[in-house]
């Protein structure tokens, strides 16, 4: 790995290799110093039809080895725009630590590729806001190349010996060179998405092809346009009936041709192209980000010194572009003062991009370094250390082996030996009564669990009829005797009463997951805890639903089918009346029970007993029903308890006749709801609501406790 603080930038082009060194500047972090820097210009550029790329790029590189060392140095390596894929994409607000998982999911829409094939990265950009833990409209850049791709570009690196640190897209080295270089002013201004700052477009002119970037410093677009400066040679070449060669000669030479005007005239299509192009793109670009305004424009690339085409893109784009005539944040020394990297200095913008990657001081730091490469080099540089831990292990075993020995044999003494025999008897004795402790623990522990099976025998038989006695309780009661109602509409629509026609139960293993997961909405908007709409409490009554209770484990969730007539009151009928009695009491109700000493009736709530959640399932509008009068009248069973479960038998199917040949007779009209009501049972015995008590009696005279010393403070 390396272990100098310097890194090699490396770009492999259409028409040269240019590499620069850089390393951090000693006395200011905003600068980086040039150590070496190569430009090695192919004998044919790469996209000719005779030319043999591998070949030619190999001999670069060796000549490029021969010229420079690389040991220790780090080496990243820029990749053309068209060979990857970029994306920015805007996240809705959410948890920030998951972002990476949401990230992938983008991934996997936005990569035209299974995930496998392709070695992608992404960075959170600068800007937007985080508040407990939450990323409010974060934008992400999403870089992803092939697996073949990246090999193919790793290939004459790796042929030569050179070993990759990183790999990064040229669009983005261009913008980590921008951003660094010459927008650094703006790095420490907050970002306000509804007034950026200008963007800034950098055209890069290559061989054949063009990478337009537009960043404010903050955010990045770019574009891959298929426009390089082998399409003037080619159009002068097929214009003029040239050969490729003296046609790229005559496009670097053009103002010195018998005839320059022929040569701009076969170019002026190219001219054109390139210009609508970059207009498209930058019209595409306002389109999309509408509060962007464009600042300055400039041009990086050899090829922007064809004569007139910077002038021709100002007077076209009506924005003038300039060329970079020098990088203002990076010392050279002697290295930048050389003939050959003046004359080639757009064409190193790239390199410097990566170097300042490699230096850590660019704004995106993804890396397409596939990971089973790093990961084979980190065990490859291990390996030494390794072979070197293991040899010192085996060198301190072997010496602690030796020492063992030695203490060993100066025991072999007669008195040792008769101390080792007592030693073993006394252990033999000891062993003898661990056996026997284990035997009387396991004797114990099986009589306790037959003891615990007799208990939860006799307390669990208990368990329904102690649940039918609260359901009774929980029922509103009339309190008259049978002799005081009477067979009347408004007798019969007063009375605080409910009828039921069925109590049934289903169980659960987890009543959180397996019930309440798929009914918490309806429970929470029936008990008025959403804030939508009329809950039917009333005040005491409201209080109580908020109450939250845990419902982890098992248990019983038990429904109530019925009807009631109490509905000639419109403040108190309907949803209201069974919530502000039945849905109350069971939440609010105590009952008599025999859990105080020896069987002592003491008060328990219904909470004690396991209930919880009571709610109104559903219901009904009040719809009208005709009870006869005769018949419209109490079961004796019903009378003689005095309220509770109560029904009324209903009229026979020939109208208003109750029986054949009888005068007709008026029936009683009344108002009718129907509603479903359920709610948890997690049965708790005797034994287990007597602890509850027992807390609940700790609780309260800890809070008077706590109350009368607060009270004498203050009169103190």
């Amino acid at each position: 790995m390396a272990t100098s603080n310097a890194v090699w930038g490396i770009d492999i082009g259409q028409c040269a290799l240019k590499a620069l060194k850089c390393r951090p500047h000693e006395k200011d972090p905003d600068r980086v110093v040039v150590e070496s820097f190569d430009y090695i210009e192919y004998p044919k550029i790469l996209s000719q039809p005779e030319a043999e790329p591998e070949e030619i790029v190999r001999e670069a590189l060796e000549q490029f080895l021969s010229r420079n060392d690389l040991t220790g140095d780090q080496v990243a390596l820029a990749v053309a725009g068209q060979s990857g894929l970029a994306r920015f994409i805007k996240l809705p607000p959410v948890e920030a630590k998951k972002i990476p998982d949401i990230v992938k999911y983008e991934a996997r829409q936005q990569i035209p590729f299974a995930l496998e094939d392709v070695v992608w990265d992404y960075q959170r950009l600068t800007g937007g806001s985080e508040e407990d833990g939450f990323a409010l409209e974060p934008e992400v850049g999403l870089f992803a190349m092939k697996r073949d791709q990246v090999s193919r570009a790793l290939e004459p690196l790796e042929t030569a010996g050179i070993e990759v640190d990183f790999i990064q897209l040229a669009p983005l080295s261009v913008y980590n060179y921008v951003c660094f270089d010459r927008l650094e002013d703006l790095r420490s201004r907050p970002y306000d998405p509804a007034d950026p700052p200008e963007s800034t477009v950098v055209i890069s002119l290559g061989t054949d092809t063009t990478d337009l970037v537009v960043t404010n410093g903050y955010r990045v677009w770019q574009r891959n346009i298929p426009i390089g400066g082998s399409h003037f040679t080619r159009a002068l070449s097929k214009e003029l009936k040239l050969t490729f060669v003296k046609a790229e000669h005559l496009k670097r030479n053009a103002t010195q041709a018998d005839d320059p005007k022929a040569v701009f005239q076969a170019m002026r299509p190219v001219f054109s192209d390139l210009l609508a192009e970059i207009q498209r793109s930058l019209g595409y670009f306002t389109s999309i980000d509408k509060a962007a305004k464009i600042g300055e424009v400039i041009a990086l690339g050899n090829a922007m010194k064809l004569p007139g085409l910077q002038k021709y893109l100002t007077q076209n784009l009506e924005q003038e572009v300039q060329p970079v005539d020098e990088f203002k944040n990076l010392s050279g020394g002697s290295a930048t003062a050389q003939s050959q990297f003046k004359e080639n200095l757009l064409s190193f913008a790239v390199s410097y991009g990566l170097c300042l990657q490699g230096l850590g001081k660019s704004e995106i730091h993804t890396n397409l370094l596939p990971e089973e490469i790093v990961r084979t080099r980190l065990i490859r540089a291990k390996k030494p250390w390794a072979v070197a831990g293991v040899a010192a292990l085996l060198a301190g075993l072997t010496f602690n082996y030796f020492t063992h020995a030695v203490a060993w044999s100066d025991t072999k003494t007669d008195a040792m030996k008769q101390a080792e025999s007592k030693a073993n008897s006394i252990q033999t004795t000891a062993g003898g009564f661990q056996s026997e402790n284990s035997g009387i623990r396991s004797a114990f522990d099986r009589i306790k669990q037959t003891g615990d099976n007799l208990v939860s025998n006799v307390e669990g038989r208990l368990l329904w009829l102690e649940l039918v006695k609260a359901v009774d309780a929980a029922l509103p009661k009339d309190v008259r005797i049978a002799e005081e109602r009477k067979e009347t509409k408004e007798d019969i629509s007063n009375r605080n009463e409910l009828h039921f026609d069925a109590l049934d139960g289903e169980f659960f293993e987890d009543l959180e997951s397996e019930w309440y997961s798929s009914v918490e909405e309806q429970y929470r908007k029936s008990r008025g805890l959403l804030g939508d709409g009329d809950d039917g409490f009333e005040e005491d009554g409201a209080e109580q639903a908020s109450e939250p209770v845990s419902l982890e484990g098992e248990g019983w969730v038990m429904q109530l089918t019925g009807y009631h007539y109490h509905n000639l009151d419109s403040s108190n009928d309907g949803a209201r009346f069974v919530n502000n009695t039945l849905i109350k009491n069971f939440e609010q109700g105590i009952l008599k029970l025999p859990d105080g000493p020896n069987g002592e009736l003491v008060e328990v709530p219904f909470s004690d007993l396991g209930i919880s959640h009571p709610w109104l399932v559903s219901e009904t509008k009040l719809r009208d029903e005709s009870i006869h009068p005769e018949v419209g009248v109490l079961d004796g069973n019903s009378r003689e308890r005095g309220g509770g479960v109560q029904s009324y038998r209903r009229p026979s199917s020939r109208g208003e006749e109750g029986v054949e040949g009888e005068d007709k007779v008026e029936m009683i009209e009344l108002r009718r709801y129907d509603f479903v009501v359920q709610f948890c049972w997690r049965p708790k015995t005797r034994s287990e609501r007597r602890i509850l008590a027992e807390e609940r009696r700790l609780r309260v005279e800890q809070e008077a406790e706590e109350a009368l010393i607060s009270q004498t403070d203050v009169e103190e």
